[in-house]
């Protein structure tokens, strides 16, 4: 049987459009799936949108529309850039279903039966935008006399009846449980934050609402509203047919939950604290990346410098800017998007580096080998030393993207690419053409070799360039994951005629 592994990325949220942050989680999230996949695992990705909450209320009385009818637009919204970006997902779940309505239900019964939840009210600063509850010494005072979030969003004070889960009652308990999987919470900037703000003392959480209903009733007192966090959370388990056993339940607890910086806490602390009130296994790693500025500012639509990801794949491609995402910085860590950048690294590292390297060894082949994939042939220690590098790109990319360093992958694969364009240089088959025509043949095979590595470990990087490079390269579609790798290609297998994979781009 395949090991199982699930992958996830937060539901996003559906008061207003996809932009490119939300695409770049879904491809990071994207990579690994199908890295996974290709490494012969079964596989459970999981993305959909979250609709409740009085910030989705609000978005739809501004736009004139029901909160039913407006969620619904831009959940198709998330599912069709989903879609275009060729995210290869399992499930597209969506709050506003029965099926989540009913698992988020189970649970909070479960908690509640276990004594967790208790009937009060509510008193303290509370922010809609990041739908989240603020204690005074975390908020920022202006000098206008305005509290605002660390986020920077406006708080406003906030007095209602509430339930409340006894999340002080588990502060020990999860500091035991980061103690005892140290790899829980990654980057570990981010898991420092979050011991630093457990250690300073966990008070109960406010989970129910009473003064809006655009969400999942509370059991048995219809007029509360569960916190939208409670609601959203729950996703992770309703997409597998909680409290039913069925044989979904085989992928949790979730391999990896994929989320931005700005929404660390509610997944790394109280997703745990719930599940550990449900009796239920705790997921077994955490992951937050950075933010996206513009040209240096962040991303805003009163600034107008929100980026539509599907322009750029209308004007670049979608391999090259899932390839540009990945590459152009740390995954963890903020980046700033540039146009220049992003043209730069095309033409330097796509066009000039990979492509060039492809046409000058496919074109030899072709006109020197009838277009044929040469003999494996004699090599030499120097040929060996090359080819055992390339062949070790599988077990760094393992070990790489199992910690979420999706740009030190691309790195180690650069490397290859750039050993293999000084490789072809060094070793000149055009001229061995004229002096040795079997130490071509074999300078050739060693490149071939070489490039289906390359072709074959980047395919959850770039899946539609790669699998045109691999056509080029002769191998067939039932030959193209890692263990094939340890299967030489047949010599004599009739090579189509070379064509370009990567355009250069010119700024406008």
């Amino acid at each position: 049987m395949k090991p199982h592994y699930m992958i996830t990325t937060p539901i996003y949220y559906v008061n207003g459009s996809p932009h490119l942050g939300h695409a770049y989680t879904s491809i990071a999230a994207d990579i690994i799936a199908r890295f996974k996949r290709l490494d012969g695992y079964d596989v459970f990705f999981l993305t959909g949108t979250d609709e409740h909450g009085q910030k989705v209320e609000q978005a739809a009385q501004s736009n004139d529309q029901t909160p039913q009818d407006f969620t619904k637009e831009i959940s198709h919204q998330f599912r069709s850039m989903a879609d275009r970006l060729q995210i290869t997902y399992n499930d597209f779940i969506r709050t506003t279903e029965e099926r989540h309505i009913k698992s988020c239900q189970a649970l909070w019964n479960k908690i509640a039966q276990a004594g967790h939840i208790y009937l009060g009210s509510y008193e303290g600063w509370y922010s809609v935008r990041d739908e989240c509850y603020y204690g005074e010494d975390e908020l920022i005072n202006t000098s206008d006399g305005r509290k605002l979030a660390p986020s920077g969003a406006e708080v406003k004070w906030l007095k209602e009846p509430s339930y409340f889960f006894d999340l002080s009652q588990w502060q020990d308990k999860l500091l035991e449980f980061y103690n005892q999987h140290p790899n829980f919470v990654g980057p570990e900037s981010r898991k420092n934050e979050l011991l630093n703000f457990i250690k300073s003392g966990l008070r109960d959480l406010s989970i129910s609402r009473t003064s809006f209903k655009w969400g999942i009733p509370v059991p048995n007192d219809d007029n509360h509203v569960m916190y939208v966090w409670f609601d959203a959370l729950t996703n992770y388990i309703s997409a597998l047919n909680y409290p039913d056993n069925t044989e979904l339940w085989r992928f949790w607890p979730a391999d990896l939950h994929l989320v931005g910086k700005e929404i660390s806490r509610f997944h790394a602390l109280y997703w745990p604290a719930f599940l550990m009130a449900a009796d239920i296994e705790i997921p077994k790693r955490i992951y937050s990346h950075g933010w996206w500025t513009v040209e240096g500012e962040k991303m805003s639509k009163s600034v107008g410098n929100v980026i539509d990801p599907l322009a750029l794949i209308d004007e670049f491609g979608l391999d090259p800017l899932r390839f540009f995402l990945i590459r152009e910085v740390p995954f963890g860590g903020d980046g700033d998007f540039s146009r220049r950048s992003l043209i730069n690294r095309l033409n330097s590292e796509l066009c000039n580096d990979l492509g060039n390297l492809t046409q000058r060894t496919l074109a030899q082949v072709n006109r020197n080998c009838n277009g044929l994939i040469p003999e494996i042939g004699m090599r030499n220690e120097n040929d060996m030393d090359f080819l055992s590098q390339a062949y070790l790109l599988p077990e760094r990319l393992r070990e790489q993207l199992d910690r979420q360093a999706l740009n030190e992958s691309l790195d180690s694969v650069w490397k290859i690419i750039r050993a293999s364009n000084s490789y072809i240089d060094q070793q000149a088959p055009w001229a061995l053409k004229k002096t040795d025509l079997r130490r071509m043949e074999v300078v050739l095979r060693v490149l071939i070799d070489t490039l289906r590595v390359i072709a074959t470990c980047l395919q959850p990087f770039m899946p539609e360039s790669m699998g045109k490079l691999l056509n080029q390269l002769g191998v067939k579609a039932e030959e193209r994951q890692l263990k094939d790798l340890a299967h030489p290609l047949p010599s004599g297998r009739n090579l189509p005629v070379p064509v370009g994979i990567f355009p250069r781009f010119v700024e406008k």
